[in-house]
This record gives C-alpha cells, sequence and structure tokens, in this order.
C-alpha cells in the first residue's frame, strides 16, 4: 500500500485509531506532512500523509463482492467492505478468487440448502453472489474439464468456522458427484461422521478457542472418471503430541481425557479413574470444564459416533484402556534412590498408579518400571545397563505417553480410512486442508513455533498462487507486468529449515548433547543470526528470541524447546509394549528389527514435523489450489459484533493484506471501460461527445490528464497505485468548479427572488394606504347620509304614532255597541230552542211507549217457535258428537299403528334376516289389535244407532211443548210458565252449542296433526328413497374394487408361472349375460355355461375351430390396417382429431375393451411411444397431446370396471322385449362376429351414446398406458419450451450489464438502438410462446393443457428471473429494474393478445418478479415502513427475500439508497426469530416440474366429442371391415 497522494483540504481519508483500528473523517488542514483531520466520531487527529489513505465517498453502501473492485485497494478500504457486508449478513466476500469467509456465529440455513447448491451448479465464478459452493464448483469444474487434481485450502484462527466451511465444501462435492456409499452412507457423511472421534482426540481448548483442532487434516476425496466419488481419505498432520503432558491456564489437554473421566460410574470404576484434578497430566491447568458443554453426554456421543465408523466394542474398550493408562502413567511419581543417578519409586501412591497403568496395558509391572527408571547401552565389548535420575525418570514417562498417544491417534486415522474406504484406481482428487492458523500469544514455545512454520509454508504457496493469478489477469488484458516485484517470504523459511544453520538444524543439535540446555540454545541461535532482518534478540531476556514473520513478530520463549523437540524411540519401551498381552497394544507397536532394538534413537519432533510439511506441499503442489480464509469476527462468539483491531490482525495472519500487497505491486486498480467512463468522463465531456469506441475514450481521458504508468487492456483500465486518487482529486475539482457555478447561479437566483419579493411586499403596502385613506372619506360621507335617515324616519315615527291613538279609540266604541246587540240576539235564540226541545222528548215518548210494546209480543212469538226448533237440533247434535267422537279415537289409534308399523317396516328394511321373527311377531300383535279396534267400533255403531232408536222413540212420546191454540193474554200463568220454559231451552240450547263448537275444534285440530303426519311420512318417504340411492352408489362402488381387485389379481396371474399353463389353453368367448338385459349374474351364467362345456362333444369343438381360426386372421388384418393409419398423420375434422376417433370407433366396434386377453393396446401404444421419439418436434408431439387427450376422454366417459352392474339390476332398462333389445341381445351373444355384420355395426354404434362399456384388465391397463403417454408428451413439451427460453432468460439478465456500456455516451441513436438490443431478447422470449401457441392451436390440443403449460412456463420464467436477481448484486439495481419492468410489460402484453382461454393465469405466476421489480423501481424507499413494504408493496415476497433485495439493492442511475436501517433492523429480527422458530426456509424459489393435472381434471374441462360423423381416411374407406366407419348417410 503505497503512501497516498493527493490528499487536500476536505479530502475524505482514513487514519489509524488504537481502538477501532481506522475511523474516517475529513482533512482541515494540512501542515507539510503533518495532517489534522476531523473524525466522524468528534475527534480531531493529528497523523502524517504517508499513514492517510484516500476514501472512496462513492463506494456502495453495501460494499463490493470482490474486492479487486474496490477504488482504493488498502486495509482500511478492505476492512470497511467486510464491515458492510457482514453488517447485512453478507459473510462471504472475494479478493480476486480467494474466497474470505466471516463467521456468523447464527444460523444461515437458507444459504445452504438444497436449492442454493442447485443455483451454484455450473454458474461461473464470479457471475453469482460470493459463496463457498462457489469455490468448490470452480475446483469440480477443473478436475472434470482439466483433469487435474484439485485442493482447497481452508484456513484461520480457531473458532473463525474452519470445520463447518470444510463440511459445507464436502457436502456440496458430495451434491455433484455423490454416490452411495457403505450400508447407504454417502462418503461425505462417512468422513462427516469421523468428525466426532477425530475432536475428541485431537482438538483441545486454547486460549481462543474451545474446541481448537491441534493437527491439520486433509480430506482426499477421490472421483472416478465419470466425476462421482469413488472414495475418501483422511491425511492427518502434525499432531501437537507435547499437550499430552503440558499445558497451562486456562488450556485444557485434549478432550477424550475428561470424557473417560466422566464416563459412566461402572468405567470409571473399571479403570479406577476420578476426577480430573487427581490426575498430573490435566491438573497443570485450572480448567476442567466447558462451558455449555456435558462431558457425560458427549463421552456417549463419542461412543455411538465410534459405532458408526465401524470401531467394534472389543476395540473401543481397547482404545479407552489406553487412555487410561495415559492418565495413571502421568501420576507415577519419582525419588531418588541409594545409588547416584538413580531413581525409584516414590511412594505407595505411585506404585499403585504403576500397577494401574500395567494392569490397563496387560504388561508386567516390574518390566514397566525397569523401562522408566533403566536404559541399556549396547557397546562392542558390553551390555551395560544403568538407572536414570528422576529428572530423566520423568522424561521417560513422558515420552512414553507422547508415544502411545501419537501411536493411538494413528491408528484411529488408519482405521476412519479403512471404513470410509478408498479408490486406488482414482486419477483425480479434490483435497480440503484444514489447518491451525498463524498463532500470537504472550507466551510462545515451541508449538506455535512449529504451527507458524506451517503458515509461513502455506504463506509462500499463497503468494505464488496470487503472483500467478496476477500474471493470468494481466496476460488475458494483454498487457505488459515484466517488471512487477514478486513478495517472498523465502528468507523466513531459510531462517528456519535450511540445512545447515536453520533453527530447527540447530535445534536438533541442541538436543544430540546432552549437557545442551535451553540458555547454550539460545546464545546460539544469537550468534548464528545476528545479522538476519528476520530474526531478532530482545535486549531484556537471554532466553527468548523474536522471529518477523509474514503476520508480524511473534516472541518465541526457548525454555522448553529442547524438552518438547526431543522423542526417543526407547527401546525398552517398544519391547515393553511389543510384549504386551493385548492384541490393540501390540498392534500399535509393532516389532522391529534387532538393530533398531538394541539402542534408544534419537528423534527429533521438528525434523518430523519439517518431514510432514514437504509432504503436504508435496501434495498441494499436484493440485490446483483454491483458497478460503475464515475469519472470526469477535472474541465473545456472538453474532452481529465485528471487531476491526482483531480481523485486521486476521487479514494479516491469513495473508489477504499480503495478496492486496502483491496487488498493489502491480496494478491495484482495475476498471472496465464503462465504469471507467462513467465514473471518470466529466474530465473530459468532448470525448464523449464525440464519436469515438471506449477503449480510445478512456485513453484521451488518461492521456489529457498527464497519467503514466497505466495500462490498457481488451476490456479494462489498470492503474498504478496512487493513480486513481489522482483522477479522484482532478474529478472531485471539475466537480467542485461544477458545484461552485451551480451555487453562483443558485444564488443569483435567491437574490432576485428576494428583490422581487421586497418590491412586491412595497406595492402591496402602498396599495393597502391608499385603500386605507379611501375607506376614511367613504365612512364620513356614509354617516352623513345616516344622519338624514334617521331624522326623516324619526318624523315619519310620530306622525304616524297620533295617527295609531285616534284609530285605536274609534275601533273601541264600535265594539261595544256591537256586543250589547249580539247578547240580545243569543238570549232570544236559546228560549226558542229549549221550548223545541221539550216538545221533542214528549213526542218521543209516546212513540217509545206504543214500540216497546209491540215488540215484546213479537219477541214471546219467536222464542215459543225458536224452542221448538231448537230441541230438533240439539237431538241432532247429540247423535253426531256421539259418532264423531268414537269414530275420531279409533282413527287416532289406527294412525299410530300406522306410524309404528311405517317405522317396523324401515327397521325391518335394515336389520332383514335378524327380525323376521320379532317382524312376524310384531305383525300378530298389530292384527290382534286391528281386530279389537274393528270390534270396537262395530259395538260403537251398534250403540250410535241404538241411541238413535231411543232419542227417536223418546221424540215421539213426548207431548208437543207448543199447541197450536189460541193463547189468551189475560192468562197471566201460562206467560209465566213459557217464559219460564224459554229461558231454560235458550241455557240448554246455549250449552249444547258450546259442546258443538268444542268438538268442532278438536275435530279441526285432529284434522291437523292427521296432515302434519302425512307430511312427515311422506319425507320419510323420501329419505328411504335417497337411502336405496346411496346404497346402490355404494354397491356399484364396491363392484368397481372387486373389478380393480380382479384386475390385479389377472396381472400376478400373468405373473405367476402358472400364466403359461393359462395362456396355453384354446380361447373360447366367455358369455356371462343374461337373455333379459346382457349383463352378468352373480356367477349363474358362468355356472350353465360350464356345464354346457362339459356336455358338449369333442366333434362340435372342431367344427367351431376353423371359423374361429378365419375370423381371428380378419381380425389380425384389420388391426393391421388400423396401425398403419394411426402412424400417419390423420389430421383434424372439424377440431377433432381423426385418429383417436378412428381407435375409439374401432375398439368399441370389435369389444376389445371387453375381452380378456388381447394385443391391439400394446401395438396402438408401441405407435404413439414410436412417433413421438423424436422429441425436438413439438408438430407431431403437439399432434399426438390433441390426440391421446381426445382418446384418453373417450375412454374415460365410455370405459367402467367389469362387475360393477351386477350390484345394481334396478337401475338397468330391460330391452329383451322390443325388437330393439332381441337384436343387441344377439349382438352380445356373439363377441367374435360382431364386427362384420353392417346391420349389426349400425346398431351398435347407435348404443355408442346410450351405455357404458364394461372394461377388462387390458382395457384398464391401456387407460392407465395412455395418462403415462399423455403426461410425457406434455412434459416434453414444456420442457423444450423450458430449453428453449432459458438460454434468452440468461441474456436478459446478462443483457443490462453487457449493452449499458453504449448507453454511456449521449447520443440519442446509439441509445434507441441499444434499447432495441436489450428489448431484443424479451421478444424473442414472445416469439418463442407465440410459436408453441400456434402449433398447439394447429393440432387443437385442448385449451386446458394449452393453459396448464404456458402456467408452468410462466412461473419457470417467474423462478429463474427472481433467483438470479437474488443472487447476483448487479442485477439487483434501479436500471436493471426498469429493464425487466419492459420485458415483463412485453410478456403481459402477450397474455392480452393470447387471451384467458390460452393464457389463463399465467401472469399472476410472474406475482415474485414483478413484485420485487417493483420494489426495485420504486422511489422514496428509506420513507418505506417494513408494513408498507410486506402489505402494499410485496405481500407476496418473504422476510428472508425482502431482506436479500433491500441489503442487495442499488442505483446505478439515480444514486438513491435502499429502505431504512431501521426497517433493515426489523427484518433481521423477524429473520432471527424465524431461525429460532425452526421455520426459516430459502430466500430462492423451487421450480415446479410435476404434472399439474390428473384425468379428472381433463374430463371436467373438456366438451362432449361427436365420433359419429368422423369421415374416415382413403386408406381404409374401402375396407368392408371398417364400413361402420362410414358415416350414416351413406
Amino acid at each position: 500500500m503505497a503512501a497516498p497522494v493527493n490528499i487536500v483540504v476536505g479530502s475524505h481519508v482514513w487514519v489509524e485509531d488504537p481502538v477501532e483500528a481506522w475511523i474516517d473523517g475529513e482533512v482541515s488542514r494540512i501542515n507539510g506532512l503533518e495532517v489534522l483531520v476531523h473524525t466522524t466520531k468528534g475527534k480531531t487527529v493529528v497523523a502524517n500523509i504517508s499513514k492517510v489513505f484516500p476514501k472512496d465517498t462513492e463506494a456502495p453502501p453495501g460494499g463490493v463482492d470482490d474486492m479487486t473492485k474496490l477504488s482504493y485497494l488498502h486495509e482500511p478500504g478492505v476492512l470497511q467492505n467486510l464491515a458492510a457486508r457482514y453488517e447485512l449478513n453478507e459473510i462471504y466476500t472475494y479478493t480476486g478468487n480467494i474466497l474470505i469467509a466471516i463467521n456468523p456465529f447464527q444460523r444461515l440455513p437458507h444459504l445452504y440448502d438444497t436449492h442454493m447448491m442447485e443455483q451454484y451448479k455450473g454458474a461461473g465464478f464470479g457471475e453469482l453472489s460470493p459463496h463457498v459452493f462457489a469455490v468448490a464448483d470452480v475446483a469440480y469444474r477443473a478436475m472434470i474439464n482439466e483433469g487435474k487434481s484439485n485442493s482447497i485450502l481452508v484456513s484461520g484462527e480457531s473458532g473463525a468456522g474452519k470445520t463447518e466451511t470444510t463440511k459445507m465444501l464436502m457436502r456440496y462435492l458430495a451434491h455433484l458427484g455423490g454416490r452411495s456409499g457403505v450400508e447407504g452412507r454417502t462418503v461425505e457423511q462417512q468422513v462427516l461422521e469421523s468428525n466426532p472421534v477425530l475432536e475428541a482426540f485431537g482438538n483441545a481448548k486454547t486460549v481462543r478457542n474451545n474446541n481448537s483442532s491441534r493437527f491439520g487434516k486433509f480430506v482426499e476425496i477421490q472421483f472416478d472418471k465419470s466425476g462421482r466419488i469413488s472414495g475418501a481419505a483422511v491425511r492427518t498432520y502434525l499432531l501437537e503430541r507435547s499437550r499430552v503432558c503440558q499445558i497451562s491456564t486456562p488450556e485444557r489437554n485434549y478432550h477424550c481425557f475428561y470424557l473417560l473421566c466422566a464416563a459412566p460410574p461402572e468405567e470409571i470404576e473399571r479403570y479406577k479413574l476420578g476426577n480430573p484434578r487427581t490426575f498430573h497430566y490435566l491438573n497443570q491447568s485450572n480448567c476442567y470444564e466447558l462451558d455449555g458443554v456435558n462431558d457425560g453426554h458427549e463421552y456417549l456421543a463419542t461412543r455411538r459416533a465410534m459405532d458408526i465408523v465401524g470401531i467394534s466394542e472389543q476395540e473401543q474398550e481397547a482404545i479407552f484402556r489406553v487412555v487410561a493408562a495415559i492418565l495413571h502413567l502421568g501420576n507415577i511419581n519419582f525419588a531418588k534412590g541409594k545409588e547416584i543417578d538413580s531413581s525409584v519409586i516414590k511412594d505407595e501412591q505411585s506404585r499403585f498408579h504403576l500397577n494401574m497403568t500395567a494392569e490397563l496395558l496387560k504388561c508386567d509391572a516390574q518390566s514397566l518400571e525397569d523401562a522408566l527408571i533403566k536404559r541399556v547401552m549396547v557397546t562392542p565389548e558390553e551390555i551395560i545397563t544403568r538407572t536414570l535420575d528422576p529428572v530423566n525418570a520423568i522424561g521417560s514417562r513422558d515420552a512414553l505417553a507422547k508415544t502411545i498417544y501419537s501411536r493411538l491417534f494413528d491408528w484411529l486415522v488408519d482405521k476412519i480410512n479403512n471404513s470410509i474406504g478408498q479408490d486406488p484406481n482414482s486419477k483425480s482428487i479434490i483435497g480440503v486442508l484444514d489447518i491451525y492458523g498463524f498463532e500470537s500469544f504472550k507466551c510462545n514455545s515451541f508449538e506455535q513455533f512449529c504451527i507458524n512454520y506451517t503458515n509461513e509454508k502455506l504463506q509462500q504457496h499463497f503468494n505464488q498462487h496470487v503472483f500467478k493469478m496476477e500474471q493470468e489477469e494481466y496476460t488475458k488484458e494483454e498487457i505488459n507486468w515484466s517488471y512487477i516485484e514478486f513478495v517472498d517470504n523465502q528468507d523466513v523459511l531459510d531462517l528456519i529449515e535450511k540445512k545447515p544453520g536453520g533453527i530447527i538444524s540447530l535445534l536438533d543439535e541442541a538436543c544430540m548433547f546432552p549437557k545442551s540446555t535451553h540458555e547454550t540454545f539460545a546464545q546460539k541461535l544469537y550468534q548464528t543470526f545476528k545479522n538476519n532482518k528476520r530474526f531478532i534478540k530482545p535486549k531484556l531476556s537471554r532466553t527468548d528470541f523474536t522471529i518477523s514473520h509474514y503476520a508480524g513478530e511473534v516472541n518465541y520463549q526457548a525454555n522448553l524447546f529442547l524438552d518438547k523437540n526431543k522423542d526417543y524411540v526407547v527401546a525398552e519401551h517398544q519391547g515393553l509394549l511389543t510384549a504386551s498381552n493385548c492384541p490393540f497394544v501390540v498392534s500399535l507397536f509393532p516389532a522391529q528389527s534387532e538393530e533398531t532394538s538394541k539402542s534408544s534413537k534419537f528423534s527429533s519432533i521438528g525434523s518430523r514435523f519439517k518431514l510432514q510439511l514437504q509432504s503436504l506441499m508435496e501434495t498441494l503442489s499436484a493440485t490446483e489450489p483454491h483458497y478460503i480464509r475464515c475469519v472470526k469476527p469477535n472474541n465473545v462468539l456472538k453474532p452481529a459484533i465485528f471487531e476491526n483491531a482483531n480481523i485486521i490482525q486476521q487479514l494479516r495472519c491469513g495473508g489477504v493484506l499480503e495478496a492486496i500487497r502483491i496487488s498493489c505491486a502491480g496494478y491495484p486498480t482495475r476498471r472496465t471501460f464503462y465504469e471507467f467512463l462513467h465514473r471518470f468522463g466529466v474530465l473530459a465531456p468532448e470525448v464523449l461527445e464525440g464519436n469515438y469506441d471506449d477503449k480510445t475514450a478512456c485513453i484521451m481521458i488518461l492521456d489529457k490528464k498527464g497519467l503514466k504508468g497505466y495500462q490498457v487492456g481488451k476490456t479494462k483500465v489498470f492503474l498504478r497505485a496512487g493513480q486513481m486518487a489522482e483522477l479522484d482529486a482532478r474529478r472531485a475539482e471539475v466537480l467542485g468548479n461544477a458545484a461552485r457555478t451551480i451555487q453562483r447561479q443558485i444564488r443569483t437566483y435567491i437574490a432576485r427572488k428576494e428583490f422581487i419579493s421586497l418590491r412586491k411586499a412595497a406595492i402591496q403596502m402602498q396599495s393597502y394606504w391608499r385603500g386605507r385613506m379611501a375607506c376614511k372619506l367613504y365612512e364620513q360621507l356614509r354617516r352623513e347620509a345616516a344622519a338624514l335617515k334617521i331624522q326623516k324616519n324619526f318624523r315619519r315615527y310620530i306622525a304616524r304614532k297620533s295617527y295609531l291613538t285616534v284609530r285605536s279609540s274609534a275601533i273601541t266604541l264600535q265594539t261595544g255597541l256591537r256586543a250589547m246587540t249580539a247578547r240580545n240576539e243569543f238570549r232570544f235564540r236559546k228560549q226558542t230552542k229549549a221550548a223545541i226541545i221539550i216538545q221533542a222528548h214528549w213526542r218521543c215518548h209516546q212513540a217509545y211507549s206504543y214500540y216497546k210494546s209491540l215488540q215484546k209480543a213479537i219477541i214471546v212469538t219467536q222464542c215459543s217457535w225458536r224452542c221448538r226448533v231448537a230441541r230438533r237440533e240439539l237431538r241432532k247434535l247429540k247423535m253426531a258428537a256421539r259418532e264423531t267422537g268414537a269414530l275420531k279415537e279409533a282413527k287416532d289409534k289406527l294412525e299410530k299403528r300406522v306410524e309404528e308399523l311405517t317405522w317396523r317396516l324401515q327397521l325391518e328394511k335394515r336389520l332383514r334376516v335378524d327380525l323376521e321373527e320379532a317382524k312376524a311377531q310384531e305383525t300378530a300383535k298389530l292384527q290382534e289389535t286391528l281386530h279389537a279396534m274393528q270390534l270396537q267400533i262395530e259395538e260403537a255403531n251398534v250403540m250410535v244407532i241404538r241411541e238413535r232408536e231411543a232419542a227417536r222413540k223418546a221424540i215421539e212420546e213426548a207431548p208437543p211443548v207448543i199447541k197450536e191454540t189460541p193463547v189468551i193474554v189475560q192468562d197471566t200463568e201460562k206467560v209465566d210458565s213459557l217464559t219460564a220454559e224459554v229461558e231454560r231451552l235458550k241455557a240448554s240450547l246455549l250449552s249444547q252449542t258450546q259442546a258443538a263448537e268444542e268438538a268442532k275444534q278438536a275435530c279441526a285440530a285432529a284434522q291437523a296433526q292427521n296432515e302434519e303426519l302425512t307430511t312427515k311420512l311422506g319425507d320419510a318417504e323420501k329419505k328411504v328413497d335417497q337411502l336405496q340411492d346411496s346404497v346402490q352408489r355404494l354397491e356399484e362402488k364396491l363392484s368397481n374394487l372387486e373389478s380393480e381387485n380382479q384386475v390385479l389379481r389377472q396381472q400376478a396371474l400373468a405373473i405367476s408361472p402358472t400364466a403359461k399353463a393359462l395362456s396355453a389353453r384354446p380361447k373360447t368367448p366367455i358369455l356371462q349375460r343374461t337373455p333379459e338385459n346382457g349383463n352378468v349374474l352373480n356367477g349363474e351364467a358362468k355356472k350353465q355355461l360350464d356345464s354346457s362345456r362339459a356336455l358338449s362333444s369333442p366333434r362340435e369343438t372342431e367344427s367351431e375351430e376353423k371359423p374361429q381360426k378365419s375370423l381371428n386372421e380378419k381380425q389380425q388384418e384389420n388391426q393391421d390396417l388400423l396401425i398403419k393409419c394411426i402412424s400417419q398423420d390423420l389430421g383434424f375434422s372439424g377440431g377433432r382429431p381423426i385418429a383417436a376417433c378412428l381407435i375409439y370407433k374401432s375398439l368399441l366396434q370389435w369389444r376389445s375393451f371387453e375381452v380378456e386377453r388381447t394385443s391391439v393396446f400394446d401395438r396402438i401404444i408401441q405407435t404413439i411411444g414410436a412417433a413421438i421419439e423424436v422429441q425436438d418436434n413439438n408438430d407431431v408431439l403437439s399432434y399426438w397431446l390433441c390426440n391421446s387427450s381426445t382418446l384418453l376422454l373417450l375412454l374415460q366417459r365410455t370405459l367402467k370396471a367389469s362387475g360393477a352392474a351386477s350390484l345394481t339390476p334396478q337401475r338397468r332398462r330391460s330391452t329383451s322385449a322390443s325388437l330393439f333389445g332381441r337384436m343387441s341381445q344377439g349382438l352380445r351373444a356373439s363377441p367374435q362376429s360382431a364386427g362384420f355384420s353392417f346391420l349389426n355395426g349400425r346398431v351398435l354404434g347407435g348404443l355408442d351414446d346410450l351405455r357404458q362399456v364394461e372394461a377388462k384388465y387390458p382395457a384398464l391397463l391401456f387407460k392407465q398406458q395412455l395418462t403415462a403417454f399423455l403426461e410425457k408428451i406434455y412434459g416434453m413439451i414444456r420442457d423444450n419450451l423450458k430449453k428453449e427460453i432459458s438460454p434468452l432468460l440468461g441474456l436478459c439478465i446478462q443483457a443490462p450489464r453487457t449493452s449499458r456500456a453504449s448507453l454511456v455516451k449521449g447520443r440519442s441513436q446509439a441509445n434507441a438502438v441499444a434499447q432495441q438490443a436489450l428489448i431484443a431478447h424479451w421478444q424473442s422470449i414472445v416469439k418463442s410462446l407465440n410459436y408453441y401457441l400456434k402449433i398447439m392451436k394447429a393440432n387443437h390440443v385442448p385449451p386446458f393443457l394449452v393453459r396448464k403449460v404456458f402456467t408452468q412456463i410462466f412461473s419457470f420464467i417467474n423462478v429463474q428471473l427472481f433467483n438470479s436477481l437474488l443472487l447476483r448484486r448487479e442485477c439487483c439495481s434501479f436500471s436493471n429494474g426498469e429493464f425487466v419492468k419492459t420485458g415483463l410489460a412485453e410478456l403481459e402484453n402477450w397474455c392480452h393478445e393470447a387471451t384467458e382461454e390460452y393464457a389463463g393465469s399465467a401472469w399472476d405466476e410472474l406475482r415474485h418478479i414483478r413484485q420485487a421489480v417493483g420494489f426495485l423501481v420504486i422511489h422514496q424507499k428509506p420513507k418505506k415502513t417494513l408494513k408498507e413494504i410486506t402489505n402494499d408493496l410485496c405481500p407476496v415476497l418473504s422476510i428472508q427475500q425482502l431482506y436479500r433485495i433491500s441489503t442487495m439493492y442499488w442505483d446505478d442511475k439515480y444514486g438513491t439508497h435502499s429502505v431504512s436501517s431501521d426497517v433493515i433492523s426489523s427484518m433481521r429480527v423477524m429473520m432471527t426469530e424465524d431461525s429460532n422458530n425452526a421455520v426459516s426456509s430459502s430466500f430462492l424459489l423451487d421450480d415446479d416440474s410435476s404434472i399439474p393435472f390428473t384425468v379428472d381434471d381433463i374430463s371436467k374441462t373438456m366438451q362432449q366429442i361427436e365420433v359419429s360423423d368422423i369421415d374416415p381416411p382413403p386408406l381404409i374407406r374401402e375396407n368392408s371391415g371398417f364400413s361402420f366407419l362410414l358415416p350414416r348417410a351413406e
């Protein structure tokens, strides 16, 4: 990163900050080399100009997906870009072809599902958003295309997500080339299942991570020639052996030790274990447990993982026995012996652990003790045995523990590889390297030295690869790059590994001498490397040394270097464990040669480390590398926290900044011609207005500004470090001048506007004062006029008041006189009226007295006569009341019995046989009751007759009440007696009348109740009819199920060996129909047929064979002719496919649907299959789609399963009584000859529309096959259209990026041509849609199927466009939204032109892309709330999709921003809640390739087809066997 230039006052820059690493601000003053910067945090910082870097103010707010696109490729620019993307949950970013992955510390399942894998499958690198799948896909494609092995190097510090990234890589590679592994598990699954085992024995808690891998892992995924996974292997490197014996707070030893201490009680008792604090190898640190981790559960999980990997129960027991032995071995302590430099077991506790170790390893305890404290030295003269002092004995103990653990780990790796399975014939591999990253702690020992040495080696490989990629980029663009310097770290590697004289060589040399100490080793280093610029001696230490690595300086403490580097292969240890009684322990220590076993051979861990590293580098050098740098954003391991200083350190350690330095050594800034002109075209407007191509225009702008050293390639402009800032400074100057011009014009406009407003105000004020004076004058004149009016009105008031007084007096006098006259007149009239009233009352009294006397006489006469009449009516009513009551009672009883009988009748229908006896008993009871009721009715009738006779006799015998004798008025007694008799008769008549009324009311109520019961009875009868219909329908369904069962039985019979024997029998017509209706009875006809066959003679059979054979030959010829005919294109007749109608009528005429065995169906299916073999001929496919759908419709409406009619005889009409019925009966009796009779053919043709055909198994199978062909042809047409428009859709997404460059120049003609070129791709899609619609219309494909085709095609367009929009940030822009919206308008126009009959709801299928595009082109996005977006703008889109669009959006036309940060935060919260509730889904859409209809759907939507008037083709018109096809008019 070169020193910045063109830093001026007002420039936006980055300055260093001790907390934030880098902070942005604005330059306020420059004093020589010092710059005063006001930061956005409100602080003022003074910095050297060489440490200030320019900030790109026009960088997109969401960052760029490839940091080589940054205008300023420097450390703060990289950090800011990563922070912006991480805030939007964009965890992946490219730097060239290097992928940077920041651990999100949260679940993002939508990034890794199958939909996402399909999107990246085959996509070009950089075409979609950065992703780990893209790196894996590039490696796989390179391996397939070039045949060379590839490797993916995943690096990063502990907790950065290396292991998860490795899992995702293997998942994707398994998705591309997966195969089934052992027991149904894929290779990828088996590799992942080995992770828990390797983590238990190879991972430990470190300062920065609770589950840090303390070994390197290289997973080789092997592929065969076809690109399928054929095997895999796990290679482990550089296990940290010293951790077994030495740890420090707050770290832990390997997990397996703690897991075993937390095992179930029986296992702890078996191995004599206990609390980890009691073991020396574990209690050197104060950390024994991990937060949130239960070691007991993890132990059981590890055992389960071992089971899955294939480690047997015995092997597991042996493994943990060895682990327990190591823990006991660490507790063996030594004390000084009696002799000099000798040692013995310290105490009984140590003796107990010694015995337990021997027991667990199944070796002799004394041999173990001798192996720990004695050494055998072989000299030419003799063999000398010497004892070790306590210090050396402890060293011997620790060496044995490290050796056992190392061998155990190697055995586990070999076992896992054997379980996975390797392919020795594999030529290509993809390796995934997961290894620990650069480490720098406060105390760095031998382990950190080895780890950093590994990373230096990998960094050199990385630098070479980056430099190679730079060279390829420059060569591709054809620019000169020969003078670019290569940043190399070979000097650091020489310092460490050079022979002789390297640190490792000096360390091995020091370990060879017994008297060497860490101080002598440090002094040797100081003397050897005192002039090496990479080696630094600290001033305050005598044993520390510092190495300047590529990631920074690391201070190492040499105190334990010698102890940790020693790795003796002790002969005593080897012999002890080889002689063990445990086969597992013996397998860890195979027997060695005699020469090796006689003495202890020195082995250096550093040298072995170096050899393993060389082997790893050779493997990587033989492959094409790909790099993934994992970054841990914070140390608290929580999401949404981005610690700048921590990430900068990791970028340095991961070599990302080193790669940036390599890029800065050449041309760090690269811009396409379009981007360069778009940004710097303002520097030379005349160039844009001229008629120049893009490349020439860029060169003219650069030359005009006097830049030197730049390069112009084929598609890009390459700028040296600092030139971008210089151009930006010139651009800022031009824009500043333009801003000042705009400001000047604006200020002029504001001043003029203010002057005009002042002048307007003055004029308004003058107008106001003039108006005020006029108002005062007007007010004075108005007051004078008002005074005159007041005087006039006052004088008029006085005159009128005197006049009204005189007038009121006159009126009062007149009123008094007129009142006196009126009173006199009223008094006279009142006296006259009183006299008239008195006269009237007297006259009225006289007339009324005379009237009353006459009325009384008349009433007496009338009462006498009415009494006589009433007595007669009374006798009649009594007789009628008695008769009506008896009848009503009998009727009520009968009605109740009828209801009960009706209910029992219904119950009898349901229960039938079970209630027969009960029914008989009930009937008997009802008859007895009915007989009793009849007797009662007869008795009642007799009683009525008797009462009538008695009444008649009483009337005759009674004396007459009224005699026709003259009544003497003077006879007062007779009058009184008659009057009393009349009153008595009146009372009797009234009571009889009331009784009659009550009887009438009761009768009316009984009639109403009777009518109600009659209505209920009618409803019950209707329900009974409905139930009968339901029973009949259920019986029909049952018969269909029985028929399907019979079909399945026949199919099973055809598969069984007995089918051959059945097929060998002679074919005989099966007649199972009755003469009455031609339908099958329940086995009766079958029995008769069997009996007739048994009685028939052999001669009759022989006589029938010859005509049968000739008929079969004739029918075979007709079938051949039909197949030959339909194999041609017969066309259509009135929109009906001739071939389908021809097949249907022929099969129906030949009764092929009703035979048990026939080959015509298979031949028809083979003909259709042969016709559609050419999948690209859409005309033929549409032709057969129409024919198959029509034929299937006819079969659907004609065929029914055999046996359905036998269960519903009441629904069939008997036709045997008529001539028509007898003719149809004769036809059914001879199915073989029916097709050859012209008359019979006519009759049968008339039956087609009246009845359904009972189909046998071949017919039902033919219908299923035809359905399958219909779905296949439909899918072929749909997929052909998809294939045709897929590249066009790709061009629609690509078009804005490739064609938009020509729109930069302001030429109207070029704009019109470019717009036409952009819309041409959409017009091509519309053209394809029209072409397919035309073909399907020409072939009369049912509109229902056409709608389904285009509905699925529009759904496919919606999925492709929407997914491309979400996966490509360059497509998620304002101008691209306008472009896609224009294309969608073309599709909408096509839907209107195609009409709803054929387009259907296709336009609605584009709802996702329509709403997404509407969101892209809408203005004022920051003002929109989340509720408005989700409810009004984009109700269909999910929160994940909205979040993706909102964060990826960028306005390349107007420079506007996306939605507000509050909306983004709300979306992120909702997404987090969804992920917590396990409801999260992918933001991508899935294409539905299923068949969206059924046969019933086709049957419901297609109209009835008339097949009777179809004109047959000439090929079969003249054949007599097809005479039934001719129209009836002939």
